[in-house]
């Protein structure tokens, strides 16, 4: 299952971490966002140990929204190090995402 990272985690969870993140920028109002989220669940279970998949729900993080200057959703973004490493604007398939993801192992 996906992480829940909000702005009280994200330091933590995300630009600490040792592992490859995928953060998931989503609203529950967007369809394309709903559209993906099941995607970003899959991964998150094929992925689970060698990398780090969560969801950041923009309602209720309007400041890690402006921080990554994210103007469209959904937008994934792929940190390695604590850095933005890839983004991914929109839907795509599975294996788009996967690639990007396993690119940063």
């Amino acid at each position: 299952m996906a992480l829940v990272i909000n702005e009280n985690n994200f330091e933590e969870v995300v630009l600490k971490s040792d592992k490859p993140v995928l953060v998931d920028f989503w609203a529950e109002w967007c369809a394309p966002c709903r559209a993906i989220g099941p995607v970003v669940e899959q991964l998150a279970s094929e992925f689970e140990g060698r990398a780090i998949v969560g969801k950041v729900d923009l309602d209720q993080n309007n400041s890690l929204a402006a921080r990554y200057n994210i103007l469209t959703i959904p937008t994934l973004l792929y940190f390695k190090n604590g850095e933005v490493a890839d983004t991914q604007v929109g839907t795509t398939s599975k294996s788009v995402l996967a690639g990007k993801l396993n690119a940063l192992l």
